[in-house]
Order: C-alpha cells, then sequence, then structure tokens
C-alpha cells in the first residue's frame, strides 16, 4: 500500500505546487526511512506510475473547472450569446454554439475546418464568434481586422478561414486578407476603431474570465462548456440540444 501511494504524491507534487510538496513532505516523514531505498527503486523501475497519476490529476482538475464554468453560463447568456457586436453564423438557428479562439491558436487553427463545416451543414446552428485573442500582437491586429469586415459587413466567414489557414499568420498576410474585402490596413489604426474594437476585446475577454475560460478554443453550446479541439464532443453536444428542442 505505501508503494502505491507515493507515487501519486509525487504526481501531486509536479501538479499541484508548494501545498502539495508540504502534504508530500509530510507523508515523508510518515514512512519508515529504511523504505525509502525501496520508493526510489520502485518509481525508477515503474515512472508511468507518475505519468499516470498526473494525468489522472489533470483530468479531474479539467473536470472541476469545466463544472465551475458552467454555472456561470445561465447568468451571463445574454452577453455570450446575444452581443451585437459578435458576427453570427445562421443567425436564425435555433441550437446556438459560441465559439473563443484566436488565429494564432494551433488548436484553433486545426478546429477551423470542423467549425466551418458545422455551419455549412446545420443550418440550425446559429455560431457565435467570440474574437478572444491571447497570442499576442499579430493576434490582435487578426482579431481587430476581422471585427472591422464584420463592421464593414464583409465576407466575415472567408476572412475567418483564410486568417486561420495563413501560414505564417503576419501583420503583412492580415493586411493582404482584408484588402480584399476592401478594407485598408490603415483604418485599423484609425482612433475611433481603435477605441471601438479595444472595447470589444476588452469585454470578450471580461466575460471570460467570468466563465472560466483560460485558452482557446473553448466552445459553449447550452450549459454545456468545451475546452479544446475536442469536436466530436461538439457535434454531441449540437446532437443533444437538437434532441432536446425535438
Amino acid at each position: 500500500m505505501r508503494l502505491g501511494r507515493v507515487p501519486l504524491l509525487c504526481a501531486v507534487i509536479l501538479a499541484g505546487g508548494a501545498t502539495a510538496l508540504a502534504s508530500c513532505d509530510r507523508a515523508e516523514r510518515a514512512l519508515d526511512a529504511k523504505d525509502n531505498p525501496r520508493i526510489v527503486s520502485y518509481l525508477a523501475s515503474h515512472p508511468e506510475v507518475i505519468q499516470d497519476a498526473i494525468n489522472a490529476y489533470q483530468v479531474k482538475q479539467e473536470a472541476r473547472e469545466v463544472a465551475q464554468s458552467e454555472l456561470a453560463i445561465g447568468p451571463n447568456r445574454a452577453a455570450l450569446e446575444h452581443d451585437p457586436l459578435d458576427f453570427v453564423a445562421n443567425p436564425n438557428g435555433a441550437i446556438t454554439v459560441t465559439e473563443f479562439y484566436d488565429y494564432r491558436c494551433p488548436h484553433c487553427i486545426n478546429a477551423a475546418p470542423a467549425v466551418l463545416k458545422i455551419i455549412k451543414d446545420n443550418p440550425d446552428v446559429r455560431f457565435v464568434f467570440k474574437e478572444f485573442p491571447i497570442f499576442g500582437e499579430t493576434s490582435d491586429t487578426a482579431a481587430a481586422a476581422a471585427i472591422a469586415v464584420k463592421r464593414a459587413g464583409g465576407d466575415y466567414l472567408k476572412v475567418y478561414a483564410e486568417l486561420m489557414a495563413a501560414r505564417p499568420l503576419t501583420t503583412e498576410a492580415v493586411g493582404q486578407i482584408i484588402k480584399e474585402q476592401g478594407i485598408t490596413q490603415a483604418s485599423l489604426g484609425q482612433p475611433a476603431f481603435v477605441h471601438d474594437a479595444n472595447d470589444q476585446l476588452i469585454r470578450t475577454r471580461k466575460l471570460a474570465q467570468v466563465l472560466g475560460v483560460h485558452g482557446t478554443p473553448a466552445f459553449i453550446v447550452g450549459n454545456t462548456m468545451i475546452p479544446g479541439e475536442r469536436m466530436d464532443d461538439v457535434r454531441a453536444a449540437i446532437s443533444v440540444a437538437r434532441a432536446r428542442k425535438g
């Protein structure tokens, strides 16, 4: 039993920081000194036990965070699903999916084709796009560009797809993409636009904080939060929501 407990404690050290370290120290002092060589030998021979414990801890931690996030969805549904500043695909759809994303996030890039396919194949799915740049200045520029396209009535989905597909995504690439929509890169620097775009992004960041969205992508379907590029889970949540509407 002792040997089975120690790897778990070591995993908690790695995942839990100083508090877990203190707990582990107390646990180790409770063990007989003569057992320590056996513990070290066991861990050296079975390092996968530590990794398994870390993985299990991370899964539980993510589940806990998702559960906390889902409690905040209801009170913030209007801001989440009906902010007039956000672009919405299939606006008359009965089922709403919201995505927080960044154009430089590799997981968002991987998920983008599936997002576009969901929109195309499911006209009953109302898809809300939340610009949530977290990967630096180029991400900020890309988000501002998409906001400008939306406000100008341009082809937002085309721009979304092109920004996600750009390799690499640079300021110059962003400028070329929006130029095809009749928007100049210089216009993104106009004080009035910068003020309004910043206000929109600040609102989104505050909402993300309230909902516990710490990374991208994050999808919300009804009361279900789905972090990461788990598109099978997104599609499953859509199916559940559709069945409920019956």
